[in-house]
């Protein structure tokens, strides 16, 4: 039996040679021999276990031979430090996206100094951002809404996972929203261009319903900002996550929409526009 270092050292080799990232070959490694990565290390040199060495080398399998993502392999993934349940029924929740979460508590601190407010997600997907936002922030009173059945069953089994206090509603974008007013509202809609070509690790798991947003990948923000005056109350914030080359189209059609409110982007930690805030009746 080779020891856990040898079988490791193959399977990046193996990785490399697919043009993939050795960094999930490494999560797949964990994943499949139960150990944290200090358990590992001491485990190095040890022979690996004949049934541990299968089940790491059927996700190997898997992800090099049949394209399918880590997080959907392994079946979860942390998002601003809380453990997501992943189907491909939704996005895998992004990194980048906890940026937001943190930036939208920021300008919850700035705009309304503790006091309890109404939050909506468009668009939640998995759920990632409003649970991970209900559990940061006790005012929130959060609504999450998905135009996907599937998704929302996800989410709802995120958020009873993780004792998140949400109302999940179905409907296209804010249909589901006209009798009731927001303080907050947030969304990372489908923004990738309908042309835009996708690699084939998304494009093959990940639901084409979430990834594209018309021809310039802005339908979706359009269709908020144009009705978002339906459901805000006098004084609210807007927060988007987008593509980083779209800042200043978005920012014109906030101002298009909302001519008196503050428009500003924020760049994520690549240094790359990402974040659209619009801040509404604080002149």
């Amino acid at each position: 039996m080779p020891s856990y270092k040898e079988v490791l050292k193959n399977a990046k080799s193996l990785t490399r040679k697919h043009h993939k990232e050795t960094s999930a070959t490494e999560l797949l490694f964990l994943h499949s021999s139960e150990l944290q990565p200090n358990e590992l290390y001491l485990k190095y040199e040890e022979k690996m276990p004949i049934e541990v060495e299968k089940k790491f080398l059927e996700a190997l399998n898997l992800y090099l031979e049949k394209n399918i993502p880590v997080q959907q392999i392994i079946g979860f993934v942390y998002f601003y430090g809380y453990k997501f349940l992943v189907r491909n029924t939704a996005l895998i929740p992004r990194f980048e996206t906890e940026e937001l979460v943190a930036n939208v508590l920021i300008n919850y601190d700035e705009y309304f100094s503790g006091m309890p407010v109404d939050v909506v997600d468009i668009g939640t997907g998995s759920g990632c951002l409003a649970i991970a936002l209900a559990k940061e922030e006790a005012n929130f009173k959060m609504v999450a809404t998905d135009i996907s059945f599937e998704a929302l069953e996800l989410a709802k089994e995120n958020a009873s996972y993780l004792e998140a206090d949400i109302e999940f509603l179905q409907g296209d974008m804010l249909q589901p929203l006209l009798d009731k007013k927001f303080d907050i509202i947030i969304s990372n809609p489908p923004y990738i261009p309908n042309s835009e070509q996708v690699d084939s690790l998304i494009y093959d798991n990940e639901p084409h319903i979430a990834l594209f947003g018309g021809e310039d990948g802005l339908d979706y923000y359009r269709t908020i900002l144009k009705n978002a005056h339906y459901i805000i109350k006098d004084r609210a914030f807007i927060a988007f996550e987008h593509a980083y080359d779209k800042a200043d189209e978005l920012k014109s059609i906030a101002k298009s929409y909302f001519p008196d409110a503050k428009v500003f982007t924020l760049k994520d930690m690549q240094n790359k526009d990402r974040m659209t805030f619009v801040i509404i009746g604080f002149n």
